[in-house]
């Protein structure tokens, strides 16, 4: 995966939004929809190419789970983009169904790789604990805990886990990848009208379900089921706790990814491919 188009193309970057409700996922599957399906279907309509013109994305969201600053980029032949530069945004508007928007395209920077430049990724989860369940109206957004939930103890759990640490114990282990990650912030607060919980979720990257365990385990925290160190003493382990619940993905959004500064981006994208061990650790994970 090049960090540079290929000569006689051009990179174009996208900003993107969906709702994941319909969706399989982002990654395009033969039988079932896909957000790169859908785009990449369109853009090959609206270009009028004979060609897929394959995405690469900043973070592979899961069946239902919905983002609202997804970032993709795309190699495009220059005398694609030249022709339809003006009028792109416009048309895939005409052609995307509803449920997936693209807000800017625009030429990338040198160096720019939608993936492996980007230095987080921020989430946000949405859980309503209110005896009468979740406001109809954003109920494909929001989960419905069914017990009333103390922030302050999650908040006392999520302090615990924040650094870069080893997340086996709340990944779906890839075989040859690594479950180490940087996690930057994680915190919960409730907005006092609507009740609703969220928690912001940040890290340079996620490993497969993460996010979702995350909140799993802090939902038995402020459940009362657990007590506040909890997760931290699952992190510990470094091995899968049956446990620790997966929760369901409607009440997950990918809110925002971030880029350094242009000058940047190559260098960025260079590091993110390491493979990496924490300090003490024998080998590679």
């Amino acid at each position: 995966m090049s960090d540079e188009a290929e000569p006689g193309f051009v990179r174009v970057r996208l900003d993107l939004s969906y709702d994941g409700k319909d969706f399989s996922g982002w990654a395009k599957q033969t039988s079932r929809r896909t957000v790169q399906g859908e785009i990449e279907d369109a853009l090959r309509t609206v270009t009028r190419s004979p060609v897929t013109y394959d995405l690469t994305v900043a973070g592979r969201t899961d069946a239902g789970v919905h983002a609202r600053g997804q970032v993709a980029h795309v190699d495009l032949p220059e005398a694609v983009w030249a022709e339809h530069e003006e009028k792109l945004l416009r048309r895939l508007a005409g052609r995307l169904p509803l449920d997936v928007r693209i807000w800017r395209a625009a030429p990338a920077p040198a160096g720019f790789n939608a993936r492996f430049s980007a230095l987080w990724r921020r989430y946000a989860y949405r859980v309503g604990d209110r005896p009468g369940g979740v406001d109809p109206l954003t109920r494909g957004h929001v989960l419905w805990h069914d017990r009333p939930l103390d922030v302050d103890a999650m908040n006392e759990a999520a302090a615990l886990m924040v650094g870069e640490r080893d997340f086996a114990a709340y990944c779906k282990k890839r075989e040859g990848a690594t479950t180490i990650r940087t996690l930057q912030k994680l915190s919960w607060v409730r907005d006092e009208e609507s009740g609703v919980l969220t928690a912001t979720v940040q890290a340079d990257a996620f490993c497969h379900n993460m996010v979702r365990a995350l909140i799993g385990a802090a939902l038995f925290v402020g459940d009362g089921r657990r007590p506040a160190a909890w997760p931290a003493e699952v992190l510990a382990a470094k091995v899968r706790d049956p446990g620790v619940h997966v929760v369901r993905p409607h009440g997950l959004t990918l809110e925002e990814v971030a880029y350094p500064a242009d000058e940047l981006l190559a260098a960025r994208a260079e590091e993110a491919r390491n493979v990496r061990t924490l300090p003490g650790a024998a080998g590679c994970c």
